[in-house]
């Protein structure tokens, strides 16, 4: 058997010096042990990390949103084999999803775009990329952005809205001033404005108000219920008698002042006798961190240390915990108010492992253990591993034969990115932890530069790019490109996600990241002492040590995609397979295309490596060996990703449009100058009015609060994307989740919803049996005004299901044997990014170039020497323009890279 070696270090007693050599595992089998499990979890369960390279940080309603996918596996950041199909999905603050994409990838590589349609509305949306094998770790590890959509073109009315909280009678109170003006900052006054507040989907108060001399209305509410946490206001304003209210929704981020204020001593307890650091964090109910400052107290009320926060509410202090004592916090709060929050308890045994990661050659390690627990384990073994992405990089063992040990390790053995520290008995058991942040040298070195620092509008601009990796060599890798005017598209850069805050940071760790991007913006003394204040905050997150060791990792249930396929089964009226059916899979869309197979003997088919795009409609046809049609097609369920609350809750953005005042006038302008030239036409856009959804026309539906009369409506053409009702279902209805093919509103999430099937009441577990083919139309009644009809039937929530064949006209077959339509998603067409050429006499030249990305390039792959280049030209506006390349090379190295230039 080939042995594999890894470096041992010595851990000595007292002072910081340190031996290392080599010893192969084969020597050690506790070490032994530790590295074949966590390698049987690597190869078993290899891991995937998306990330998507923007254009821009924010968007208007007409946008397009452009973007680069990098996939990559392993410890090394290489580009992913695994995978050959990326979902990526918009999701609106209703946590449905509105557009879904199938992007190809070739070896990690994707890109395309999302058309931002006149249909949705102003508000916080995500963005969502995840392969199918990623599925299986968990969404938690999906790349999931939160960006900010404007609307200057319908939206006539815009709005700021300021909290405030107090305490009253124990509870809650929430008061806000809502201001409407228009576009030039104008107040509205006099206005009638209606609002109804709602928080975790359930009505808390309605109200009505006038907006006074400021355009300003005052509301407030209580909440009484402390688990709901967030919600919206939704008000209605009338602009004048004649027209038609315009309706806004403003999210509620938090429904108190209050600020939790968490402590986590350093490798996991409070030891007695140990010296110990104890990190603290205090978050808002926004989810943002605070500042706050106190002292610490021990059981007799003395004074031990001072406390302040260091970086977005965290901060850290030094304690030797005594046995048999306890410790508060006493802080001041940004308000002035106070408060007393309890330490964690002292364990009398334990050890704790300390880190210093402050040297620029070294990291120093030191181990100590309590009185109790020397004495109890004198001179038996201790061992230390330190691993990043499933792959050791360093381990060490020694006897207990001192309470306290310490070495220093050379950072150079370790690659950027979190590293963990564990601690194990001598029996393999995982005893503490500690992951910290290695920043090294970049990998990629990427250089940008234009000919000149200073241009003119609408002149040609070339830009040259250098790619080398951190020892000076020219490589060839992958990267994007993308330029806009920075004067009208304010960048908060540490607040951005980028390539390396993504891949190396945000992937790894548990919990939200509060401005990414500062850590690696600028680098220097006082980021990288708040960047180990954040690994002492916030946990790893990959796997836990006692599923590792004890090989209890669960098989994959999701598998790799590497291409579009059709597959299914074949089956008898009554179940059973038949075995070597002849299959055919045929479209007319785009002409005709035919192929045909066989199943298998277990009545298994598959047609594999399709390509087809979106909206593309199949015809699948069986027939026995011996031609006979009288057999089920049944298509492989693959169930569609269930839509979780955005875990990113701090970077939801209330007040949008003033948010983004400077970007929506510049898109108002543009939009009124191609109106000029004719370019567009008003009907393009819906007026604000109506961008809370359209209505949906139906005709045959029971619903007994009159036809359309629901929460939310979905269409035939939104079913024929999947096998059946459910999946069809799944990410497409608010506030809706499904378990076991049954209906829970979020609303009552333990009441099935009642099921109405062309009038009549059926099973809560109906849905499935109906074919999303057949189905016209699904009517969501979740609240109080469209259930209350229902009685207490209705009391979790009503679908309303209208079959086709509830419509008269509609020539409904109860049994087409052998064959089934099916429309599934297909890829995305991708778009080439418009950038006019000056230079051509055929360009027109009249209309007013106001564009925000300058340029956009998905697809820049340097050579041999590192090298390529582009080139464009500047639009009207002077100002600004900034350039950002991010990409990997062909080692797996990543790079980002930041450029400004003039325009005059």
């Amino acid at each position: 058997m080939k042995q594999k070696k890894i470096i041992v270090g010595a851990l000595l007693l007292g002072g910081i010096a340190c031996l290392f050599g080599f010893a192969k595992f084969d020597d050690d089998d506790i070490i032994k042990k530790i590295a074949t499990q966590l390698n049987a979890w690597t190869l078993a369960q290899p891991q995937e990390k998306v990330y998507l390279h923007l254009d821009k940080p924010y968007y208007a309603v007409g946008d397009e949103i452009w973007f680069k996918a990098y996939v990559t596996a392993g410890d090394k950041h290489q580009l992913s084999t695994i995978s050959g199909l990326l979902n990526v999905e918009l999701i609106n603050s209703e946590d449905s999803i509105k557009k879904q994409l199938k992007v190809p990838l070739t070896y990690g590589l994707g890109w395309g775009s999302i058309k931002l349609t006149d249909s949705l509305k102003e508000g916080n949306y995500r963005i969502r990329a995840y392969t199918n094998w990623m599925r299986n770790a968990g969404d938690e590890y999906f790349f999931d952005k939160t960006i900010q959509v404007g609307n200057s073109i319908s939206n006539t009315v815009f709005t700021k809205v300021t909290y405030n909280y107090a305490s009253q009678n124990n509870q809650q109170k929430v008061s806000a001033i809502i201001n409407y003006a228009d576009i030039d900052g104008k107040p509205y006054t006099g206005k009638d404005v209606s609002y109804e507040v709602q928080l975790d989907n359930r009505t808390i108060t309605k109200g009505k108000g006038i907006t006074d001399d400021k355009g300003n209305i005052n509301l407030s509410f209580v909440n009484n219920t402390p688990t709901f946490k967030s919600g919206s206001i939704t008000t209605r304003f009338k602009l004048n008698a004649k027209q038609e209210p315009v309706v806004k929704t403003l999210p509620i981020k938090a429904t108190s002042a209050k600020v939790d204020v968490q402590f986590f001593p350093e490798s996991g307890n409070l030891v007695a006798g140990v010296r110990s650091k104890v990190a603290f964090k205090a978050v808002g109910a926004d989810g943002l961190g605070v500042d706050i400052k106190g002292a610490i107290f021990d059981t007799e009320n003395n004074e031990i240390v001072k406390i302040t926060t260091q970086h977005l509410g965290m901060g850290v202090f030094t304690l030797i915990p005594e046995a048999g004592k306890t410790y508060v916090a006493k802080v001041t709060y940004p308000d002035g108010s106070e408060g007393t929050v309890a330490l964690p308890v002292v364990a009398t045994r334990g050890y704790v492992l300390s880190v210093y990661n402050s040297n620029e050659n070294d990291i120093t390690l030191r181990i100590a253990a309590s009185d109790a627990t020397f004495q109890e384990n004198q001179n038996n073994e201790i061992s230390l591993v330190a691993q990043s992405g499933g792959a050791i990089l360093y381990a060490a063992k020694t006897k207990l034969s001192s309470a306290v040990f310490a070495t220093r390790v050379p950072r150079s053995r370790f690659p950027s990115g979190i590293v963990q520290f564990t601690l194990f008995s001598a029996k393999g058991e995982a005893l503490n932890e500690r992951i910290i942040f290695i920043q090294n040298a970049p990998q990629l070195n990427i250089a940008l530069t234009t000919a000149k620092a200073v241009y003119t509008t609408r002149e040609k601009v070339k830009m040259s790019i250098a790619a080398k990796n951190s020892a000076g060599q020219p490589v060839t890798g992958a990267f994007s490109v993308s330029v806009i005017d920075e004067t009208k598209v304010p960048v908060d850069e540490s607040n951005e996600n980028t390539i390396l805050a993504s891949m190396l940071l945000s992937s790894d760790i548990k919990g939200y990241i509060e401005k990414p991007n500062y850590y690696f913006a600028n680098v220097n003394e006082k980021t990288t002492s708040d960047l180990d204040l954040l690994m002492l905050t916030q946990g790893y997150r990959r796997f836990e040590w006692k599923q590792i060791m004890a090989g209890s990792f669960s098989p994959p249930i999701y598998p790799s995609e590497k291409s579009l396929n059709i597959t299914g089964n074949i089956k008898t009226p009554g179940g059973k397979p038949i075995p070597r059916a002849k299959v055919t899979l045929l479209t007319t869309t785009g002409g005709i295309f035919m192929v045909d197979t066989v199943a298998d003997e277990q009545g298994h088919f598959a047609f594999k490596n399709l390509v087809f795009t979106d909206s593309v409609k199949f015809v699948v046809q069986a027939r026995t060996e011996k031609g006979r049609k009288n057999v089920e097609i049944e298509l492989t369920n693959v169930l569609p990703q269930s839509v979780t609350k955005n875990r990113n809750q701090g970077d939801v953005e209330v007040n949008i449009s003033s948010n983004m005042a400077a970007y929506l006038i510049n898109s108002k302008r543009q939009y009124d100058d191609f109106l000029k030239y004719g370019l567009v036409t008003r009907s393009s856009f819906l007026k604000e009015v109506t961008i809370s959804e359209k209505k949906e026309v139906l005709k045959y539906s029971s619903n007994l609060n009159g036809v359309g009369n629901a929460d939310q409506v979905v269409k035939s053409d939104q079913l024929d994307a999947c096998a059946t009702l459910t999946q069809c279902l799944l990410g497409k209805i608010n506030f809706v989740n499904f378990r076991n093919g049954v209906a829970y509103s979020t609303r009552s999430p333990n009441i099935p919803m009642l099921i109405v099937v062309d009038g009549m009441q059926m099973d809560s577990d109906f849905l499935d049996q109906l074919s999303p083919s057949n189905v016209e139309s699904v009517e969501v009644l979740r609240t109080g005004s469209t259930t209350a009809i229902y009685g207490s039937q209705g009391g979790g929530g009503v679908l309303v299901v209208t079959t086709k064949r509830g419509e008269p006209n509609y020539g409904y077959k109860r049994y087409a044997p052998g064959i089934i339509t099916y429309s599934p998603i297909g890829y995305e067409r991708t778009r080439q990014f418009y950038s006019p050429q000056y230079d051509n006499p055929k360009t027109n030249k009249y209309v007013a170039d106001l564009r925000t990305t300058i340029y956009w390039n998905p697809n820049i792959i340097t050579d041999k020497s590192g090298l390529a280049g582009l080139d464009f030209f500047n639009a009207d506006s002077p100002g600004t323009y900034r350039a950002v390349i991010e990409g990997i090379d062909n080692d797996g190295n990543i790079g980002r890279q930041v450029y400004r230039y003039k325009v005059q």
